[in-house]
């Protein structure tokens, strides 16, 4: 096996302590992200990338990357200089790039960051091939969602992926309709999530000419997961799902 992706490996699979180091920050101001199952969190949203394709050579903006949970699995995994992160707050990414992220990596992999509030991706000069959005659309306004698919559109390759999650709102849980961020921010210390509304979605994905599949529900945060793309591109894999956990119960009940 080849040196460089023997220490690839090593980062993603040796015990890396990133839990323990994130531990020590519970007793100060909320950051944006829950302490418990901080780790397993962020290497839950790499999964859901690589069962989309993504690959050490691929180029990926992290919108709202906030102390890092995802980055840090990110970073580690990706060549250097293939990762870049939006998040409007200083205090956050700070925390991260001096408590989450070990500086020998940043030296090595050489992360950029930009901390416009706008979710604008072309301040990278980059095409790229992800767009990665977790826990951003279950905080943002209708508008903010809008100018995302267009920097979409604007800044990713023609066969790039946009992964992003949601709360989907239901008769118990209405759609979210005012036109401000909800949540913690580099503007606000009030907590909250919203709902948003599938079929807006899709209405908006269709006016771009996008689609927008549901590939499934994370285990840590239950939050549903959207792949985005143009509708004329290939998928970089066959699609992975998965299945509902009834489905998974009655396969294991046959078997007995």
């Amino acid at each position: 096996m080849p040196p460089t992706r023997f220490v690839r490996l090593s980062a993603m699979t040796m015990p890396t302590h990133l839990q323990d180091r994130v531990d020590q920050l519970r007793s100060g101001k909320f950051l944006g992200v829950q302490f418990d199952n901080f780790e397993r969190t962020g290497r839950e949203q790499l999964i859901f990338l690589l069962m989309c394709g993504l690959t050490p050579n691929s180029t990926l903006v992290d919108i709202g990357c906030g102390v890092l949970r995802a980055g840090y699995w990110l970073i580690h995994f990706l060549d250097t200089e293939r990762y870049c992160g939006i998040e409007p707050s200083k205090e956050r990414l700070s925390i991260g790039l001096t408590t989450v992220l070990e500086p020998e990596t940043i030296q090595l992999k050489r992360p950029r960051f930009d901390h416009n509030p706008h979710f604008d991706t072309s301040v990278f000069n980059e095409r790229f091939d992800y767009f990665l959005a977790y826990s951003i659309w279950t905080h943002a306004a209708k508008r903010h969602i809008s100018m995302m698919l267009d920097n979409f559109l604007r800044d990713a390759k023609p066969d790039a992926v946009f992964l992003t999650t949601i709360l989907p709102a239901g008769w118990r849980r209405p759609d979210y309709r005012e036109d401000v961020w909800m949540g913690t921010s580099h503007e606000s210390d009030t907590p909250g999530c919203i709902y948003q509304d599938l079929a807006w979605i899709k209405r908006e994905c269709r006016r771009r000419d996008l689609s927008v599949y549901r590939i499934g529900k994370d285990r840590t945060m239950g939050q549903t997961w959207l792949r985005i793309a143009r509708r004329d591109s290939s998928p970089r894999i066959a699609d992975i799902r998965f299945q509902p956990r009834w489905k998974r119960v009655l396969e294991r009940l046959r078997g007995i």
